[in-house]
């Protein structure tokens, strides 16, 4: 079942696994704004710079009531490597490989590459409010300068 990512819509409520081998829902966050950035896969240029830009604003998200949680379907233990590898803060969690938060949303999705085809997530992000409505979405995110854009728009939240 795939729920429309656009501003208005309930963030399905589905389990994803951390890298501490428990899990997090997005209703684990209620009462506070969250940040959910879905990126493709760990230890990439682009996926490595959007987590250290995240880390390096988690006081600032802190202080504007957001939580932050970077979603890939990559496992607990790439997801352990990742965060100790570049000194992340952040908090990671693990989509379920079928019918996971990322398949709901449509976020994985088909995708080609050098005329393959093959299912891939699309790095997006979605700020939810504090009683779990997605208030704002960012499609195909363009990784510099993002956080800060995220983080401005927590604020005015």
């Amino acid at each position: 079942m795939t729920t429309p990512l656009e501003a208005g819509n309930a963030v399905p409520d589905i389990a994803m696994e951390t890298p501490d081998g428990g899990q997090v829902t997005p209703s684990d966050f209620a009462g506070r704004k969250l940040v959910l950035f879905f990126y493709p896969k760990d230890n990439t240029p682009g996926c490595t710079n959007e987590a250290k830009d995240f880390s390096a604003l988690k006081a600032d998200f802190e202080s504007a009531g957001t939580d932050i949680l970077g979603i890939s379907k990559c496992s607990p233990k790439k997801h352990l490597n990742f965060i100790a590898k570049h000194d992340l803060t952040v908090r990671l969690a693990t989509d379920g490989q079928e019918n996971g938060l990322s398949d709901a949303l449509g976020i994985w999705t088909e995708k080609q590459m050098y005329g393959k085809t093959y299912m891939g997530m699309v790095r997006t992000t979605v700020l939810v409010s504090r009683n779990g409505i997605i208030a704002q979405v960012w499609n195909k995110v363009k990784v510099k300068g993002h956080a800060e854009e995220v983080l401005a728009a927590a604020q005015t939240l």
